[in-house]
């Protein structure tokens, strides 16, 4: 069945004093056309909002969006311009004029339908024809050709076939028994089959289901029962805790491949941990941190390494900067690292010195929530950002090196900057905003963080903004949304370290569950040398192990 796209709401904002009135107007004129049209608006939302309200599934959240419209801060979006309509004067910027920095989205060619290409690990069947050929004569009538084998690619057909995500196997080992002695002789089982009744990939798939993609224990256990495969949650559990103290050492190496990092991004969402006693609690807490802190947060800290990128997670009462200072405690280089944050004091890392950035997406934001009041103040910020990213986008897309990237900011970015500054200290000097004012505020954030929001013109390879680490928490906010909390510390801890190595395989575009698997199943290797079972370099590892089985044992 066919889904037809609803079309969306168009927001018109009037003013309480047009609506009353237009209500006066009607006691002594017939209602203009336009003025039918607004009361019409505004019954009309008023009826849509009791409804809801009277919706016992119904949020703050829903009922802001209902108001509102949808949550976003590109600059088109906000200042309400038609993407459309807006066309810019130079032919190249049409491919990002609808974004402030991210990277343009091409349609994608197929309509979105995935190739045989897309499927790597899809085992290739030939498929001989059944009748024909090569070297047989053209069964076309009247035709006296030969038949000659295409030397391109065959046609392909891919057949999508549902399986459970956890499979079990029986084997019947026959026994015998000796009449005369009773000694009973069990066959062995097949090559590759173990004692152990889960196998390291079935730790793997439970591990990527629950960590990876947020699926609770219990409801993947409802989804093998519907499989006819019982899996308790408590067998999962089981499972996945004992996997976790096999990739230990592989969790511990990431720690020092991060602390090693030339950039490196934290930020923290909060968490809860059902069972968390006073005792736990005190063990757990930071050096120096309040006993009677509460909170508990799961932080998060990417690190850009020579390697590539590393996420760390970690739950606990520690807050993001008190996780990074943990994780640069390792750290072996002299120079100070960048580190980029939002303002917050929580995710400075301590006495350990960086070289400390903020992100300009937190503050622009507050400029953002201010629209309505300011709008032409608020239009020219947005406006003199937009190319700040763009010029960030471009350094990005032609691949430039820090130094390059710098110095194209300078030249195009350090001006507009300037103009923005300027431009905010004129209001404060002029009295054109009232410091206490919602756009006074903006201001004043942006100017006390200004020397750490324009890192980026004076460091090479200081980031704008620390999206890279908030889209790594939202696996953290996944779980928190499904499985609601961690039952002990000894869980966030498992959860954790999954976390990061599921993330950190993905941002390398390495498939996870091969990765975990491989981790468990060589946990011996990894144990004596965890650097080589990183997720860029594993494959090689594996590799070496396949051929020294090969290779004949010298005499």
């Amino acid at each position: 069945m066919s889904r037809r796209k609803k079309k969306p709401t168009r927001r018109v904002a009037v003013p309480i004093e047009q609506l009353n009135a237009i209500v006066e107007r009607t006691r002594t004129e017939p209602l203009a056309e336009a003025d039918h049209a607004t009361l019409k608006a505004a019954v009309d939302t008023l009826a849509r909002l009791t409804e809801e309200l009277e919706t016992k599934t119904t949020t703050l959240e829903r009922v802001r969006r209902l108001i509102f419209g949808p949550r976003s801060e590109t600059t088109d979006t906000v200042l309400g311009k038609d993407q459309t309509d807006a066309t810019p004067a130079n032919p190249e910027d049409k491919a990002s004029a609808t974004t402030d920095g991210d990277t343009p989205r091409k349609p994608r060619q197929g309509h979105g339908r995935n190739g045989a290409e897309d499927y790597p690990r899809a085992p290739r069947i030939p498929v001989p024809h059944a009748t024909l050929k090569h070297g047989d004569p053209c069964p076309e009538p009247g035709c006296d050709g030969r038949l000659y084998r295409q030397r391109q690619e065959p046609a392909v057909l891919v057949r999508v076939t549902g399986v459970a995500p956890l499979q079990a196997q029986v084997y019947e080992l026959e026994r015998l028994r000796c009449g005369l002695c009773g000694t009973v002789f069990t066959a062995d089982p097949p090559a590759g089959v173990g004692a152990a009744k889960y196998d390291e990939s079935a730790a793997a798939m439970i591990a990527l289901l629950k960590y990876g993609c947020g699926l609770p224990f219990h409801r993947i256990q409802r989804l093998e029962q519907a499989l006819a495969i019982p899996l308790p949650a408590t067998t999962q559990w089981d499972v996945v805790q004992q996997a976790a103290t096999r990739i230990a050492p592989a969790g511990y190496e990431l720690i020092q491949q991060a602390a090693e990092g030339t950039v490196l991004y934290n930020d923290d969402t909060p968490m809860r941990i059902l069972k968390f006693t006073a005792e736990a609690r005190a063990e757990a807490l930071p050096p120096g941190a309040k006993a009677e802190r509460t909170g508990v947060f799961t932080s998060g800290v990417v690190a850009e390494t020579l390697n590539g990128p590393v996420a760390l997670f970690k739950t606990g009462p520690c807050h993001a900067g008190e996780h990074l200072a943990e994780v640069l405690d390792q750290r072996q280089d002299p120079t100070a690292p960048i580190q980029l944050s939002d303002a917050l004091a929580r995710n400075t890392p301590g006495d350990h010195a960086t070289q400390a950035a903020s992100c300009i997406p937190h503050g622009r934001r507050k400029f953002v929530e201010v629209y309505e009041a300011f709008p032409e103040e608020v239009a020219f910020v947005l406006e003199t950002l937009r190319p700040v990213f763009r010029t960030d986008q471009q350094a990005q897309q032609e691949g430039l090196s820090p130094a390059a990237r710098l110095l194209l900011h300078q030249e195009q970015s350090g001006p507009r900057m300037q103009a923005l500054h300027d431009w905010m200290a004129r209001q404060f000097a002029e009295r054109l905003v009232e410091p206490n004012s919602g756009l006074g505020q903006a201001i004043t954030y942006l100017q006390n963080h200004w020397e750490k929001l324009t890192l980026f013109l004076r460091v090479p390879g200081a980031p704008l903004s620390n999206n890279l680490c908030e889209r790594a928490l939202k696996k953290a906010i996944l779980h928190r949304k499904n499985s609601l909390f961690y039952r002990t510390l000894n869980g966030a801890q498992v959860g954790d370290r999954f976390m990061s190595l599921i993330h950190t395989a993905e941002l390398h575009q390495v498939e996870p569950f091969d990765y975990l698997v491989a981790l468990l199943r060589h946990a011996g290797a990894v144990a004596l040398e965890p650097a080589a079972w990183m997720p860029w370099n594993y494959t090689a590892a594996l590799a070496r192990l396949a051929s020294e089985a090969t290779d004949p044992a010298p005499d």
